[in-house]
């Protein structure tokens, strides 16, 4: 093992790094030894980035990540079976080789799980990426798992309508058949105005499990604007309700955590702000969603520290923010929760441009208080990496770094 506390690519999980000490404002009465032992950090198969990980109905784990030159690589897929920690025989995604990207640790691989648990990926195309963007530009490619889970279909270009793709995009999926990929991007609307206040989320929908899409739209009516090199997440939860995070650019300074619903299948959404954060220059931030089986969370970053929220599924209104104890350079925060109400977040701190940095994670009860349950793993986050977290079936949590 080197002082990353990584082990060799390919191989199980890595000891956890206990931080001690918490303030006891954040302590409850619950046996925080418990909770720790809970919480399993393995390192990204095959020594890859940027994983996402998301986990199925019957517990299985699910991990796209990304291989090869920052600026012109690819994505693989692998999964888990229940209660495991080793991963299958790595299936590549792109179906061109060097059509993914890395460089600016938001425009990488993004997964959702469709009807009969399908597999579906999106991700910001390279500059070298085919088929290319139509306008200018690079692509927002796509690509599903064929029907006998051996391989992926050809990758697809969805972008048709819009242009300037930087920051990252995401994707949604639904047991019904639906996928939405969302991305923020220019339109061919001579009106708009220069910069990013002429930016708009943007939405290319499928309504027969990615077999086809129709050509993407404005998510909304009214425009936010989109800081450009930050990125989006989408979910769909259980009802059918479709989340997507991003953040505005009002105004040169006005760069709000913004998050927009749809209850109608993404052909109308509406947009709350769930922080203000005024700055001038583009952050280049990334988010998170997890539902739960009383909403959705939500995780972001605003001034150098990281929150999440609980979202009403009725009303679709956020909770009071809730921040980790301490400070630093925080980003990139990744959540999961499992049965028992706990919440573990994970995020990076002291990552930057070209810049690695170390993984922090800390377990919240069901009430919202941080409890002593934390870790650290100095340097645990790569050059242009990002962490992720599962919940799985049996309480457990498992961070993917």
């Amino acid at each position: 093992m080197n002082r990353t506390g990584r082990k060799a690519p390919g191989h199980g999980s890595v000891p956890v790094w206990i931080a001690a000490g918490c303030a006891l404002a954040f302590c409850p009465s619950v046996a925080a030894a418990d909770r720790q032992d809970r919480v399993t950090v393995i390192a990204t198969p095959e020594g890859g980035i940027q994983p996402q990980a998301v986990t199925d109905d019957g517990g299985l784990v699910h991990l796209v990540y990304f291989q090869g030159e920052p600026a012109h690589g690819d994505l693989f897929y692998v999964r888990s079976q229940p209660g495991t920690t080793e991963f299958s025989k790595p299936i590549r995604v792109n179906s061109q080789p060097g059509s993914a990207i890395a460089i600016g640790t938001i425009r990488g691989g993004q997964l959702a799980i469709g009807r009969n648990g399908r597999v579906h990926v999106a991700w910001n195309g390279s500059q070298q990426a085919a088929p290319p963007n139509p306008i200018k530009g690079s692509p927002m490619l796509y690509a599903r798992l064929d029907e006998n889970r051996g391989a992926f279909e050809p990758q697809r270009n969805l972008m048709h309508r819009s242009f300037y793709l930087d920051g990252g995009g995401s994707i949604g999926a639904d047991r019904e058949g639906n996928v939405y990929v969302a991305w923020h991007a220019r339109g061919q609307n001579m009106d708009a105005p220069e910069g990013e206040a002429g930016r708009r989320l943007w939405l290319a929908r499928s309504r027969d499990d990615g077999a086809t899409f129709a050509a993407e739209e404005p998510a909304l009516a009214t425009a936010t604007g989109a800081c450009a090199c930050c990125g989006t997440k989408a979910l769909v939860d259980r009802r059918g309700t479709l989340y997507v995070l991003y953040r505005a650019a009002r105004g040169g300074t006005d760069r709000d955590m913004m998050l927009a619903t749809s209850r109608d299948q993404g052909a109308h959404f509406q947009a709350a702000s769930l922080q203000p954060w005024p700055i001038s220059t583009c952050p280049m931030s990334s988010e998170s969603l997890f539902e739960t089986p009383s909403g959705v969370l939500a995780a972001w970053e605003t001034k150098g520290q990281i929150a999440f929220a609980s979202v009403d599924p009725q009303s679709l209104v956020a909770a009071r923010p809730i921040s980790p104890p301490g400070g630093g350079n925080r980003k990139h925060p990744a959540l999961a929760a499992n049965a028992d109400g706990d919440t573990l977040v994970v995020w990076a701190e002291d990552t930057g441009w070209q810049r690695g940095g170390s993984l922090v994670w800390r377990i919240f009860d069901r009430s919202g208080r941080a409890t002593r349950a934390m870790g650290r793993v100095p340097e645990g986050i790569p050059v242009w990496s990002l962490p992720a977290v599962v919940a799985l079936p049996d309480g457990r949590f498992v961070i993917i770094h």
